[in-house]
């Protein structure tokens, strides 16, 4: 089937704004639920950095048809570049007639001026889960599938800190050209419960997590606001955190998980942080 993308708006908030928000104020502003619903395709359009998140779970072909309107383009990507994740089951995604299978953590780029995108599982008994970032493209490169095997791996953390975790480099320069879009995944060893701490900003790139693989009796509490105005969210799997540039992002779960990265803004350049020493943080 084709689908239209009915997008979900969220706009910005600055900071003076955001630390007035209640619990149902953050979680409306910044959480994104209901991603992967059986044969559906969910889109959120974010003014912070025009971000695209989204999620789709294909018991048969989903095709996207771009909203125009929303757009104001002909199709989804003439202006634009993806980023696709499968967390789930194997499934394929063809662009243009090509097809590329996406086995479990495998992704997918794909490039400024692709028109015909779709989704399939290999096996809609066991459905694939495509996670999908898009951002603003200036130029075109090639679409390309990234095996969890060709990720760079970065192993990082202690077992004393409650932080040993692999952080997995999948639509990053070292691996791919792209435009602005970086796109990555982390996961925490058994034991290991913090992300991201000591904490950091970065003013020239706005991020999104999605957090998976947390248990059905287990939460992730996400840290964010401006460095002495934090605020949490309780973030149960598979929902994602809009995090604009002025806010931390770093979580801390009853138990390990897994969360998905993802960043478009100025640069591309995975160390440029802001770091927040732990004195200033309140």
């Amino acid at each position: 089937m084709s689908k239209d993308l009915a997008f979900e708006i969220r706009y910005g908030i600055h900071p003076e704004h955001g630390k007035t928000l209640d619990t149902e104020g953050l979680r409306r502003e910044f959480l994104i639920q209901d991603l992967f619903l059986p044969g559906k395709l969910k889109w959120v359009y974010s003014h912070i950095d025009r971000i695209i998140v989204g999620g789709a779970v294909p018991l048969s072909e989903i095709r996207i048809i771009a909203d125009k309107k929303t757009l104001g383009t002909e199709y989804l990507l003439e202006r634009r570049e993806m980023g696709v994740l499968n967390i789930g089951e194997p499934g394929e995604v063809t662009v243009d007639g090509n097809s590329y299978r996406l086995d479990h953590l495998d992704a997918l780029y794909i490039g400024k001026g692709s028109r015909d995108i779709g989704f399939k599982s290999v096996d809609t008994k066991k459905p694939a889960k495509f996670y999908f970032l898009s951002g603003v493209a200036h130029a075109s490169f090639p679409t390309r599938r990234i095996t969890i095997q060709e990720a760079k791996k970065i192993p990082m953390g202690s077992m004393e800190e409650s932080n040993k975790r692999t952080i997995y480099q999948v639509i990053h320069p070292d691996v791919l050209p792209t435009c602005s879009l970086v796109m990555g995944f982390t996961r925490l060893e058994p034991g290991s419960v913090w992300n991201t701490m000591p904490t950091h900003t970065h003013e020239r790139r706005m991020e999104v997590y999605l957090y998976f693989d947390v248990l059905p009796d287990a939460v992730v509490f996400h840290l964010m606001g401006a460095p002495t105005e934090t605020r949490h969210l309780v973030v149960r799997n598979e929902e994602a955190v809009i995090s604009p540039s002025w806010s931390i992002h770093s979580g801390i779960g009853t138990r390990n998980y897994s969360f998905v990265w993802g960043m478009v803004g100025e640069n591309q350049t995975f160390t440029d942080m802001d770091a927040v020493p732990m004195h200033v943080l309140r």
